[in-house]
């Protein structure tokens, strides 16, 4: 099993928004199709920048496979969706990890 990770840093001001939206718009869409699994939202509590707070959005998935033909079919689409609405506020970076145990 592998978890595919997300790190936002979001621009003070805009978390209220930014978590609405990941609660009542992405995460809904990404369970629609069905390749990402068990949703998790954090907020990351070390390495603070002045001005914006990070969360993580984790997600379990079977394989790579999986997961690349997912970004091509909907997470393209959905990235592009939150930088209309958010531009440059949030920034997203994304790690793949493998369960050891």
């Amino acid at each position: 099993m592998l978890i595919y990770n997300t790190t936002y840093q979001v621009e003070e001001g805009q978390e209220s928004l930014f978590l609405v939206w990941l609660q009542e718009y992405y995460l809904p869409e990404i369970a629609k199709e069905g390749t990402l699994q068990a949703p998790r939202i954090t907020r990351i509590l070390s390495h603070r920048e002045p001005g914006s707070s990070c969360f993580s959005v984790q997600f379990e998935v079977g394989d790579s496979a999986s997961l690349h033909r997912w970004h091509r079919e909907q997470g393209v689409g959905l990235n592009d969706e939150m930088l209309k609405i958010f531009k440059d506020k949030v920034v997203g970076f994304p790690t793949l990890m493998e369960v050891i145990e």
